[in-house]
């Protein structure tokens, strides 16, 4: 497992660090794969200390963060919450069956509002980013999309091959949109 460990605002510290290293460790139970895990440690006003972590491993992104007066307790607790998700996580996979079906490759493009607005001919682009969309059932689309802390993701159903979007409701129920065949 590899983990990257940022400090910000305060100084770099390597019985902290250790101490990350230490705690992360203990997610290797849940996960076979390769690890990488960024850990980004803050202290703001000197009373908030923060510790956010983000595991990507084949296939699953998981983000945490947490929030107290002790940076060892948001440590701590984020890595309890990083835990609890994976152990979410792998129950859930016990449930479902791996698919072969083939992964596409979305492009993700971030326009600058202004240039849409005044009308110009070409909007600007701000930032364009590709990434794989694996084939997954609406079940596994929404889990991960709650493991991301994201409000819609895009896949491809497993079952059909067709590209969809599963979404969270201002209500807090989820959304489905199937794109509708010509």
């Amino acid at each position: 497992m590899q983990i990257a460990v940022t400090f910000r605002h305060m100084e770099a510290s390597e019985p902290v660090r250790a101490y990350v290293e230490e705690k992360l460790g203990r997610v290797k139970k849940y996960i076979d794969e390769p690890i990488d895990a960024q850990a980004v440690l803050a202290v703001e006003k000197k009373i908030r200390h923060s510790a956010e972590v983000t595991l990507v491993a084949k296939g699953i992104t998981i983000k945490g963060s947490e929030e107290t007066n002790d940076m060892y307790a948001a440590i701590d607790a984020v890595v309890d919450k990083i835990e609890r998700q994976l152990k979410r996580y792998k129950e859930k996979i016990k449930n479902h069956k791996p698919d072969t079906g083939r992964a596409r490759v979305v492009a993700k493009t971030v326009l600058a509002a202004e240039s849409i607005d005044e009308g110009a001919s070409e909007p600007v682009i701000i930032r364009s980013q590709s990434f794989p969309v694996k084939p997954m059932s609406v079940e596994e689309a929404v889990m991960q999309m709650d493991l991301l802390n994201k409000n819609f993701l895009v896949f491809t159903d497993s079952s059909s091959e067709e590209i969809q979007v599963v979404y969270r409701r201002k209500d807090g129920n989820y959304g489905l949109i199937v794109p509708e065949r010509r």
